[in-house]
């Protein structure tokens, strides 16, 4: 378990550190060039998405273990426009609250 807290921390930070470049250079304006290459139709949009997909997937699964309560719909939510930037520390809030125990962690009490 410290090897796969260790790596969502490690994929966290350089997420971070990227999209620390990425907003310096280009600015906030994600949502248009993310939308606006699904609309062109070519491989950065069928790449786009592809992974709108799998947050739409991450936040229906966010939901779904915390049964659809209020907070399970906000933090599905928060996944979907989060991605990675949510997931990572939310697995790692995860991990620890629920003391390593995996099964616990992916599908919460059930």
């Amino acid at each position: 378990m410290i090897l796969f807290r260790a790596f969502l921390i490690s994929l966290w930070l350089i997420l971070a550190v990227y999209t620390g470049f990425v907003i310096a250079h280009h600015g906030m304006g994600l949502l248009p060039i993310f939308f606006g290459d699904i609309g062109s139709i070519t491989w950065p949009g069928q790449f786009n998405l592809d992974f709108f997909f799998m947050l739409l997937i991450s936040g229906l699964w966010t939901a779904w273990r915390n049964q659809f309560s209020s907070l399970g719909l906000t933090l599905g939510f928060i996944a979907v426009i989060g991605g990675a930037g949510f997931l990572l520390p939310y697995l790692l809030y995860l991990s620890v609250h629920e003391k390593g125990d995996i099964r616990t962690v992916l599908i919460g009490d059930r």
